[in-house]
């Protein structure tokens, strides 16, 4: 079936998305620093982030994960401090497969309920949902209090005396007690282990250090890695049958699709034992790999039958460097051709939850440059593109929250709220009337963007010409700043020219007879002609005899769309 929209997905912590609180302080606990709510994503909230050009929203952090906070009266077990990072807690270092976060409530006893109806009003306002499965690690006290009766617990019957066996859920480090890098205290009582089970983040020994994800132990899904990697797959291991009930029991909930946190940590195998068999049960739903290794990216969609892959190494470094003037905007061209066969499967972005800000001092430390770098990632081909709340409005991600430091990012260990954000929510109106004028023109740009790139036939279906080799020695034309390419779907062709100078440029764009027979496209046929952003009118020609001129203003660009259509 051909595509009729482009995925534009915003990625969203609810724990800080509509959190009021204007003066939260460093370390603060949830009574000192407040949270978000579900409920916060009112039917006005989704269709406000709708109207930005989204079709999926992705809610992370919504699993219930190891904290500082204390729900043992609504009889959760307390996780000990020594194995949370920040006072919230890592969203990835999943306590409770089978439930959400006790925090996303208004009423803890009924999170299961008030995410439901999350599922509901998001589905209702037009939107899918995404949510994290987190399949490589789960928190160090891992239990599931809520798991449906017929599902045994992780760990429940694993031998302890073995280092791996292809049925343990975990991996154990025999005789051994785990030693932390430090001695952290909650009440009176040291964090015990024993045996210790093998870290997150593959390290197999009992001596985690602090940079490594100390608070997670690592899932077994039947590798000896102790062995040299020797893989024990038939019968099915144990864990596979576990996480295959795990993406049910979500998917069963309305869930459209999961992000699969290091999905390259897990075996292969394992998602082409898993997703066809999700994707039987559940149609449309999609699978989205974090993965990092380009020589991998193959092999995770062909044999791991994920939809789509992030696209971090490749174009989200290079518009980096090309945003901070570290590189030239010719090194786009390379990203596309190194993926230029399952481009269309690349989830492409500019801000995560891992990565820094663009307005943050550590990267740009200017919201602008994001505007040519949307440019690029949203209408460059069919493949989805991810923006994270606040992006669209400049938040600089540069508060010293606690756990995280000022680092450029936005927490996701520590209570925390935007002010940013604050201010567009306006206590609910989503009128920002304490934004500055900048960032809502900031918004309105975003959300141009990304209803062209959901909604243009040539964008979402098209074919794509990258013109940067054409005009490599073109005099009139500035490769170190300026990136331009064109799109065709039937009789239409968008030109489309990201400028990241923050200075005007005047263009004159060589279009080459590749281009025309490329796209069995007429050279000098008129065409009727359309600013996509600006809404300007005019009629017009694409010819390689002269050169297309164009007017860029600074950190920004031009969409122009030629229609062919009318016969002259």
């Amino acid at each position: 079936m051909e595509q009729t929209k482009k995925i534009i997905i915003y990625q969203v912590f609810p724990r800080w998305f509509d959190n009021r609180n204007s003066k939260p302080v460093k370390n603060g606990s949830i009574k000192e620093n407040g949270v978000g709510k579900f409920s916060a994503f009112t039917a006005k909230a989704l269709n406000e982030i709708k109207t930005l050009g989204i079709t999926h929203v992705w809610y992370t952090g919504v699993i219930e994960h190891a904290t500082k906070t204390d729900y043992t009266l609504q009889n959760i077990a307390r996780d000990h401090s020594a194995v949370v990072k920040g006072n919230a807690g890592s969203p990835y270092a999943i306590k409770d497969y089978y439930d959400v976060d006790p925090d996303l409530a208004e009423h803890p006893v009924k999170r299961m309920k008030e995410f439901e109806s999350l599922v509901k009003r998001t589905h209702t306002a037009g939107l899918k949902m995404l949510i994290d499965f987190v399949p490589n690690h789960v928190a160090r006290q891992y239990h599931s209090d809520v798991h449906p009766q017929f599902v045994e617990d992780l760990g429940q019957k694993d031998d302890h005396l073995q280092a791996f066996a292809p049925n343990n859920n975990f991996y154990y480090i025999p005789g051994q007690p785990l030693s932390l890098p430090f001695g952290a205290l909650q009440e009176d009582f040291l964090y015990s282990e024993f045996p210790a089970k093998a870290t997150g983040n593959d390290r197999f020994d009992a001596f985690p250090d602090r940079n490594d994800w100390y608070e997670t132990v690592k899932l077994n899904y039947g590798v000896d890695y102790v062995q040299g990697g020797t893989k024990h797959f038939d019968p099915i291991p144990d864990t596979w049958v576990k996480m295959y009930e795990i993406l049910q029991f979500w998917a069963e909930k309305g869930v459209d699709g999961f992000r699969c946190d290091m999905a390259e940590m897990v075996p292969v195998e394992f998602w082409h034992w898993v997703i066809p068999k999700i994707k039987h049960e559940f149609d449309g739903i999609i699978f989205i790999a974090e993965v990092y290794n380009p020589a991998q990216y193959r092999n995770y969609i062909q044999t791991g039958h994920f939809d789509y892959l992030y696209d971090k190494v490749g174009l989200y470094d290079t518009l980096r460097n090309v945003m901070c003037a570290r590189e030239p905007a010719s090194a786009i061209t390379g990203c596309w051709q190194a993926v230029n066969d399952i481009q269309h499967q690349m989830l492409n972005f500019l801000e995560n939850h891992d990565e820094q800000r663009i307005a943050s001092e550590f990267f740009a430390g200017n919201p602008l440059p994001g505007i040519p770098g949307l440019l690029v990632s949203a209408l460059m081909n069919t493949n989805p593109v991810m923006i994270y709340s606040g992006q669209e409005l400049g938040e600089p991600g540069m508060d010293e929250e606690g756990f995280s430091g000022r680092d450029g990012r936005t927490t996701i260990f520590d209570y925390w709220s935007l002010e940013t954000l604050r201010n567009w929510i306006d206590g609910g109106t989503y009128k920002g009337s304490k934004l500055k004028p900048e960032q809502h023109k900031l918004r309105e740009m975003y959300s141009k963007i990304l209803i062209i790139a959901q909604k243009e036939p040539a964008v979402v279906r098209g074919d794509f010409f990258d013109l940067m080799y054409a005009n490599q020695h073109n005099p009139a034309f500035n490769t170190q700043k300026v990136f331009a390419f064109l799109r065709k779907y039937k009789e239409e062709v968008l030109l489309v020219v990201a400028n990241f100078d923050g200075n005007e440029q005047t263009l004159q764009i060589r279009i080459p007879d590749e281009a025309f027979a490329y796209f069995k496209l007429k050279d000098n046929k008129a065409a009727s002609v359309i600013d996509l952003l600006t809404g300007a009118k005019n009629l017009g020609t694409l010819t390689s005899a002269y050169p297309y001129e164009v007017k860029v203003a600074g950190y920004a660009g031009t969409i122009v769309k030629f229609d062919y259509s009318d016969k002259r």
